[in-house]
């Protein structure tokens, strides 16, 4: 049987015990549980610095690690499920736990309640902090953060969302540059800028543009002259974008090398040039 590497934590050498049965591998471990803890953590494809970059980890992301070696643990996303590898340094334990939920592109943590003094980190969207109690300060509204430093009250959110214009937050991304595998303000691809702008409204999505395409929503007909609304999803081969409205597509890509918005007629036929039609259209439950 063949699981796809992505979501499933299984090499020769070892696998996650959940697989025994399943899979083959010379041991199985249950792992044990703990936290990234950089702002933006790369996941490689292998324990190496030069190794392919897959995904982006979050501050505050849940992880089980399988194994450390020469600097890199390999680990299982507790959210979208996503395995790779990571370094080391980035993994933190479990506590404390989170209480918010970063909800702007790109927030700050400040050095002390004041938004004119020097910042020791920049979180994105979708990262968790352990919070205390709101202070307003010189009419600014803040939280500390567990290990130090303060936040802007209005950059945070519960870490359940419920409900909001996905569409609205993805827009807020134009202009950011394209990498692939990038999932945050710094750098961002075409399946990440669906999964996290779902997610700032409180829906889950997979990682990637074929699990969304697979598993989004409801489907639509393939057709270009299709009556496409506002949030709707379109799929081609390795890509997925946005509707804004009936005609406007917005998606981070790597022929404008940022998150663009432009007529979708002209995204199907530069794509369609390539050999590349469209594979699906979906609407997504929110």
């Amino acid at each position: 049987m063949s699981l796809d590497r992505r979501l499933n934590a299984h090499r020769e050498d070892l696998a996650d015990i959940r697989l025994k049965g399943t899979v083959n591998a010379a041991r199985y471990a249950a792992g044990r549980p703990a936290r990234i803890a950089t702002p933006v953590e790369p996941c490689l494809r292998r324990p190496a610095a030069d190794a392919p970059l897959d995904t982006e980890f979050l501050l505050g992301e849940p992880v089980t690690v399988f194994d450390e070696e020469n600097g890199f643990a390999w680990v299982q996303s507790g959210d979208d499920g996503y395995v790779g590898y990571v370094a080391t340094t980035a993994l933190a334990p479990m506590g404390p736990e989170p209480t918010h939920r970063i909800c702007v592109p790109l927030a700050l943590v400040y050095a002390a309640p004041s938004i004119k003094v020097p910042v020791l980190l920049r979180v994105p969207l979708g990262a968790r902090l352990a919070l205390g109690p709101q202070q307003s300060v010189g009419g600014e509204r803040f939280h500390p953060v567990a290990g130090g430093g303060y936040i802007l009250a209005q950059h945070v959110g519960p870490l359940a969302p419920a409900g909001g214009d996905y569409v609205s937050l993805a827009e807020r991304f134009l202009g950011t540059p394209y990498l692939f595998g990038g999932k945050s303000w710094l750098g961002i691809d075409c399946s990440a800028l669906v999964q996290l702008s779902l997610q700032s409204v409180g829906q889950p999505a997979p990682r990637d543009s074929d699990m969304q395409e697979d598993r989004l929503g409801s489907p639509l007909p393939i057709d270009p002259a299709a009556a496409l609304i506002r949030g709707d999803l379109v799929f081609w081969k390795g890509h997925v974008g946005i509707m804004v409205d009936g005609t406007t597509l917005l998606h981070a890509n790597g022929h404008h090398m940022t998150t663009a918005a432009e007529p979708l007629a002209d995204t199907l036929a530069r794509l369609t040039a390539l050999g590349l039609p469209p594979t699906a259209m979906r609407r997504p439950r929110v």
